[in-house]
């Protein structure tokens, strides 16, 4: 079972970022919810922060806001925690 130690996030290339500009677009204001991955991600944040927790017990998490390229793997659970109204580019595969 994927974890929070297997999302990725990097500063993504230019040609990433061009490939990221043709995929849809999802908006989300503040909020917090579970989510369960049932593909692959890939994601380009425009605008907000967000921190994702695999598990409130164990206090892992990650955070990640604009100009970050996420990838987030299938079969992961998480909970998400939206700080700042986020914009992003994404990608399921």
């Amino acid at each position: 079972m994927p974890t929070i130690k297997d999302i990725t996030i990097h500063q993504p290339s230019d040609e990433e970022i061009q490939v990221c500009q043709n995929w849809p677009i999802w908006e989300c204001g503040v909020s917090e919810f579970d989510w369960e991955y049932t593909q692959t991600e890939k994601c380009l944040i425009l605008n907000g922060r967000v921190t994702v927790t695999d598990d409130p017990e164990t206090g892992q998490s990650v955070s990640f806001g604009p100009g970050d390229f996420v990838c987030f793997p299938n079969s992961l659970k998480c909970i998400w925690k939206i700080t700042e109204p986020v914009k992003k580019h994404y990608n399921f595969e």
